[in-house]
């Protein structure tokens, strides 16, 4: 499986740049929106760090230990996630609570903004990269980080708007305020993350129109006149890996190679639509009864 850890190392190189900035940005201004800013960029590091490692781990070969390769690791990878933003979220809240409770001044509003806004940027950039890589190479893991990166994106904008804000109308509570709602909006990208992490641990079928057009491929096969028919159809999806199963019946007086024949022009189709797709197929003969003992699809 190829090797996107390349991807993983912008990620870090983005966090440790948009640390730096949020932190003396907090020092300077004394803003609990920067602080809650920088936490969650210290979060986007150690993130990062486990997508680095979780995508060195996914693209080792199949071994006797994994005869599936390691394509699940990306889940773990992409939970971890989700519940390292939940806790973020958390920090930000605390620390909301607590300035909303007894309000501050915010001091050097300007270099605050400034710094937010580069950051910001960077972020942006790498995310928009992140996600673009996660859906062309079909990894959740770099998904996963796009996402977390865009919503530090969110997380800087809110502070932007909630430092401008305060600097108009000098009300120090709407500093603690902005962030809350910004943490709202973080905790529902973390659920999110850890749902799909949970289906894919829990071996999610594939759906839409992927699903769709396997249904259709075979369908396409099907030949009552000639008594050709499938069922048994399965499928699931595991990091960037696709997983097809089903079972062909045919005549039972036709040659194994005949049979073959029919079996492999479905796999061929399938393949055309999935490139790298697992496809489990097998063939059974369609009078006799013990080919429908299992059929529970």
């Amino acid at each position: 499986m190829r090797d996107l850890s390349r991807f993983a190392w912008l990620s870090v190189a983005a966090a440790i740049v948009t640390i730096a900035l949020k932190t003396t940005g907090y020092f300077v201004t004394g803003s609990v929106g920067l602080l809650s800013d920088a936490a969650e960029s210290l979060v986007n590091l150690v993130a990062a760090v486990v997508a680095l490692v979780v995508l060195k781990v996914i693209a080792k070969p199949a071994d006797d230990d994994h005869e599936f390769g390691h394509s699940k690791a990306e889940y773990f990878s992409a939970g971890l996630e989700g519940a390292m933003i939940l806790v973020a979220s958390g920090f930000i809240i605390a620390a909301s609570i607590g300035r909303l409770l007894d309000p501050q001044p915010i001091e050097q509003i300007g270099l605050g903004l400034i710094l937010s806004v580069v950051a910001s940027v960077v972020n942006l950039v790498v995310a928009i990269i992140l996600i673009r890589a996660g859906r062309t190479h079909r990894s959740i893991t770099l998904t996963a980080d796009g996402k977390h990166l865009m919503t530090d994106v969110w997380t800087s904008a809110g502070v932007v708007a909630a430092v401008f804000l305060v600097w108009l109308t000098q009300w120090w509570w709407l500093d603690p305020v902005i962030a809350l709602l910004v943490a709202l909006n973080i905790l529902i990208t973390g659920y999110k993350l850890l749902m799909e992490a949970g289906g894919g641990l829990m071996d999610r079928a594939m759906d839409g129109a992927d699903r769709a057009d396997v249904d259709r491929i075979l369908d396409s096969h099907r030949d009552p006149a000639r008594n050709i028919e499938v069922h048994e159809i399965r499928t699931r999806v595991s990091g960037r890996q696709e997983f097809i199963e089903f079972h062909v019946l045919v005549p039972g007086k036709w040659s194994v190679e005949h049979g073959h024949d029919i079996l492999h022009a479905m796999e061929d189709d399938l393949r055309d639509r999935f490139p790298g797709v697992h496809i489990s197929s097998h063939l059974e003969p369609i009078e006799d009864e013990r080919a429908y003992d299992d059929v529970d699809l």
